[in-house]
């Protein structure tokens, strides 16, 4: 059931997190399980706002710019939340970018130092 909520096992076990994980992202306003007791119950909403913090980490962003991003939407809306998308994203693809061409100018050096000490050891 979509609706059922999740305990802190099951969340971990679905995004591959640990607890020490969820506990920060909750310390740092990023999601706000129900409480009963000592137990922490994640519902749909919750699972949502991991699936959008996990997909935010990937693609480069600090936990800050996520959880003002995630702000955004209960204060503004979604066009304000999907413009502020819109310009992260442009700015994280520019770095990627950049990284990228730093990465094939180190890996064709690296290949060409290679071709070169095997020329000089005879190797293939």
């Amino acid at each position: 059931m979509p609706d059922t909520p999740l305990t802190l096992k099951e969340i971990c076990a679905k995004f591959d997190v640990t607890p020490r994980t969820l506990r920060y992202y909750e310390y740092i306003e990023l999601i706000f399980p129900q409480k009963d007791g000592r137990t922490r119950l994640y519902g749909p909403r919750e699972v949502a706002r991991m699936k959008l913090i996990l997909r935010g980490r990937r693609f480069g962003f600090s936990l800050e710019e996520i959880r003002q991003w995630l702000l955004i939407y209960q204060q503004q809306g979604t066009k304000a939340q999907l413009e502020e998308w819109v310009r992260l994203a442009d700015r994280q693809l520019d770095a990627l970018a950049a990284q990228k061409a730093e990465l094939e100018t180190s890996i064709a050096d690296l290949a060409a130092l290679r071709a070169q000490a095997l020329d000089e050891i005879g190797g293939k």
